[in-house]
């Protein structure tokens, strides 16, 4: 039995690549191969942190994204923005030069539904696959493997990817052709930003009438106003504890996107674009590096 176990594992693995061993990447590789069993080779910018993430999960570490990806099956990338991005996918050492026709690229980076677009012409023309999969979940999402990640591409290259995916996510949906991961979180984003606000105005309102706020929470959190910012963050938030998730620098990055991408099809988003002037307050406050529930600070502070 246990060598017929050993048998189906080394069937299901996979030769893979990894580039951005960020607080998102390292833990997602990491889970490739502990959880999934997969060859996992990375590549970070910063070496020591590649030099630590092969340290702690064996595998391989290679000096360039192109290095990375060769022979790989499947390449990943999570890095900080749609720029970070082409800088390790595009050009001689990028990962698409390295990529062998018939591999797939799979982007968890949170970016524009653009730059997903042009990968993947890109990918298409060395005969590659590309599925955009922005993740949801956070730091703790990433560390536990449990991340819901939204997908965009065509169904056969998913159906490839999503065994390999599932390594790290508890949830993993095809939302439809390339560039739906990103704009499935985009709409992520504006209703955690409408939600987070509306958590900060409720406790700041709270304190204000002399409430408790944990019996109020107990109460209202178990109605139609609870939601997982409320379970996770009202106590942190109530202590003035903000070193517990998303930095506010990520999610102005992420608004900005929303707010672009908006301004090109049309939509309205009138709280979204107020709630991003008020995390642009909080960065005055020296807050760039608080998690996103630090919009509470920023009514404290008035």
């Amino acid at each position: 039995m246990a060598d017929r176990k050993k048998f189906s594992r080394e069937q299901n693995m996979a030769k893979v690549a990894f580039i951005g061993l960020g607080v998102m990447g390292y833990p997602m590789a990491g889970h490739l191969t502990v959880k999934g069993g997969h060859d996992v080779t990375v590549y970070n910018r910063t070496t020591a942190k590649a030099e630590a993430w092969v340290k702690q999960f064996g595998g391989a570490m290679a000096l360039t994204p192109a290095e990375a990806a060769q022979d790989a099956e499947f390449v990943f990338c999570c890095v900080g923005n749609d720029d970070d991005l082409r800088s390790v996918t595009l050009g001689a050492n990028g990962a698409i030069a390295g990529m062998a026709p018939g591999a797939i690229l799979i982007d968890n980076t949170t970016a524009s539904a653009e730059v997903a677009r042009e990968l993947a012409a890109a990918a298409s023309d060395k005969g590659c696959g590309f599925i955009d999969a922005p993740v949801s979940g956070g730091q703790a999402g990433a560390e536990n493997g449990v991340l819901t990640v939204m997908c965009g591409g065509d169904k056969a290259t998913f159906d490839k990817a999503k065994p390999i995916i599932d390594a790290y996510a508890r949830m993993v949906g095809l939302m439809g052709d390339v560039g739906s991961g990103q704009l499935t979180k985009m709409i992520n984003q504006i209703c955690i930003a409408g939600v987070v606000q509306g958590l900060a105005e409720g406790i700041h309102f709270g304190k204000k009438a002399g409430l408790d706020i944990e019996k109020v929470i107990e109460v209202i959190s178990k109605g139609a106003a609870g939601s997982w910012q409320m379970e996770n963050r009202h106590k942190t938030m109530n202590d003035g504890k903000y070193d517990y998730g998303f930095a506010v620098d990520w999610m102005r990055k992420d608004l900005d996107i929303v707010l672009t991408e908006a301004r090109r099809n049309g939509a309205s988003l009138p709280v979204t674009a107020l709630v991003d002037q008020f995390y642009g307050e909080v960065q005055k406050l020296g807050g760039n590096r608080w998690d996103t529930s630090s919009l509470l600070a920023r009514l404290e502070a008035k």
